[in-house]
């Protein structure tokens, strides 16, 4: 198989993979690009769907020894995932094959239809006739050409009233569903304030750090409430996913860094980080900001540009080892208390706080597990219209896990962390020496 069909391949391929994108009204500039196929973005179009993609200051520079290519080799298309399979078994039966010959695909329209030089521009707007989930491609099967053009696209269902949505099927709850969390993280965040001021004469400052990471949750979601309905109804976020991004990356680094600093025993146990668990935050935070970035060149642009398949890569690279990072604090804190068991005479103490943390660590382990590899499949099997359920799924994990997270470590009188009861020393140490407590 020639180097062509196989970039179109493993493009085909990617597009299976992406979830739709934010804002549907976009408008691009392609710059000397030479790439087989472009992929532009994802939509899920109900039976009243529509597509309006426009071109101008379209142009082609071949390198080759024909000086005009032919136009009816460069157009646009719509492909749907049903149609994936068959289209690369086209391709690799011909290394030739140009998609835009394919049965197929939704044919759109080729440079044929554009209008003479200078102007070179092309709009139209399409109806969908059968519902589904497509995929926007530009394919240029004219080797050695670099294509030069500004797009804009513009997707949307209609409402029964007639008005324009511009999220796509399986996202046009999102809104509600983003308000409707943010809710009940504003009234967990009361819970946790009254909790902390009935108790707060045993309150750390690692309870101010987790309100303010409730806070920033909350916040968080009403950005990404408003940033959807703002999409649903114009196409266009209005700043709001500006402050979604900033919010987001407060919270991920906040979350990160509270996990950390619970799995150390900071401000519990002892009022100082380690050097290694300092180190532990210095890995983080830096990856972190590097997560974010990369989520917002993901989220902002597209897979149109050149470098979105390495950025999501970088992504999803940062977050495995961040995932990985947060882990080693509690296992440190785990082994340090039931080697401290063996010596001070403390068994019911250490008991109870080896039970805590062993706790906390699967807590955490199974609410990683969930949002990166559960979340995923739902997302990969659920039907286009249903994707909104892969956000529910999520947003109710994380609610789980903050209520869990903090129950566990919440500011009371007896503490878990401080449990000593005489009568129950002898049973503990029993159960110090049966269990090691092994990960």
């Amino acid at each position: 198989m020639t180097r062509l069909p196989l970039f179109v391949v493993l493009l085909l391929f990617t597009a299976s993979f992406i979830t739709p994108t934010t804002a549907e009204i976009k408008s691009l500039t392609i710059s000397d690009d030479s790439r087989p196929m472009i992929l532009f973005e994802k939509f899920g179009f109900t039976q009243s769907g529509h597509v309006s993609v426009s071109v101008s200051s379209v142009s082609v520079v071949s390198s080759s020894s024909v000086p005009i290519p032919d136009p009816s080799r460069l157009g646009f298309f719509l492909m749907s995932e049903e149609s994936l399979l068959q289209v690369v078994l086209e391709i690799e039966q011909n290394p030739n094959f140009c998609v835009l010959d394919s049965n197929y695909v939704l044919h759109l329209f080729t440079f044929k239809d554009l209008s003479s030089p200078p102007g070179s521009k092309y709009e139209h707007l399409y109806p969908v006739i059968s519902p589904n989930e497509y995929s926007l491609f530009f394919v240029n099967c004219v080797p050695e050409t670099k294509i030069s053009m500004k797009v804009r696209t513009e997707m949307y269902n209609l409402d029964p009233n007639g008005s324009k949505d511009y999220l796509p099927a399986g996202s046009t709850r999102l809104p509600g569903l983003y308000f409707f969390f943010s809710l009940g993280y504003l009234a967990f965040l009361g819970l946790w304030g009254y909790a902390c001021w009935v108790n707060k004469r045993v309150v750390h400052r690692i309870h101010v750090l987790m309100a303010a990471l409730l806070l920033m949750k909350a916040l968080n979601l009403i950005c990404a409430a408003e940033d959807k309905h703002y999409v649903k109804v114009t196409g266009t976020p209005h700043g709001w996913d500006v402050l979604f991004y900033i919010f987001q990356f407060i919270r991920v680094v906040l979350l990160f860094t509270v996990i950390v600093l619970i799995g150390t025993g900071w401000s519990f146990l002892k009022p100082f980080l380690q050097e290694k668990e300092k180190n532990v935050l210095m890995v983080v935070v830096p990856l972190q900001v590097l997560a974010n970035i990369a989520s917002v060149v993901i989220g902002e642009t597209g897979p149109f540009i050149k470098d979105w398949v390495t950025w999501n890569q970088i992504f999803l690279l940062v977050d495995i080892v961040c995932c990985c990072a947060i882990l080693f604090p509690i296992v440190w804190s785990i082994r340090s208390l039931r080697e401290t068991s063996k010596t001070d005479g403390k068994a019911a103490r250490n008991l109870a706080k080896l039970t805590l943390f062993r706790q906390f660590y699967i807590v955490v382990i199974g609410y990683l597990y969930f949002t990166r590899i559960v979340v995923f499949a739902l997302k990969t099997i659920a039907a286009y219209k249903y994707r909104w359920v892969s956000n529910a799924a999520e947003e109710i994990a994380s609610l789980a896990f903050y209520m869990l997270m903090f129950y566990m470590f919440r500011p009371v009188e007896k503490n878990e962390y401080f449990v000593i009861d005489d009568e129950e020393e002898e049973a503990a140490e029993l159960a110090l020496k049966e269990d090691d407590f092994e990960l």
